[in-house]
């Protein structure tokens, strides 16, 4: 199970966190501005991966139950 969040401005993605990797992305110059500095907030890296645990562990059942 991987979380992403993905960021996006005029369709165009600029940045995005996902789970596997444990950080930020940047895809635009904005983008990798700010991934820079999101990832060297150990607070905001924490509160991302413990998003995977509150919203895709907890819901897994649920989902895979209906299938």
């Amino acid at each position: 199970i991987e979380y992403i969040d993905s960021y996006y401005y005029n369709k165009m993605e600029l940045i995005r966190f996902s789970s596997s990797l444990g950080k930020f992305v940047g895809y635009t110059e904005l983008g990798v501005k700010n991934a820079e500095r999101w990832n060297s907030d150990p607070s905001k890296l924490a509160q991302m991966n413990a998003q995977k645990e509150t919203y895709c562990h907890n819901n897994i059942g649920i989902w895979f139950s209906n299938i």
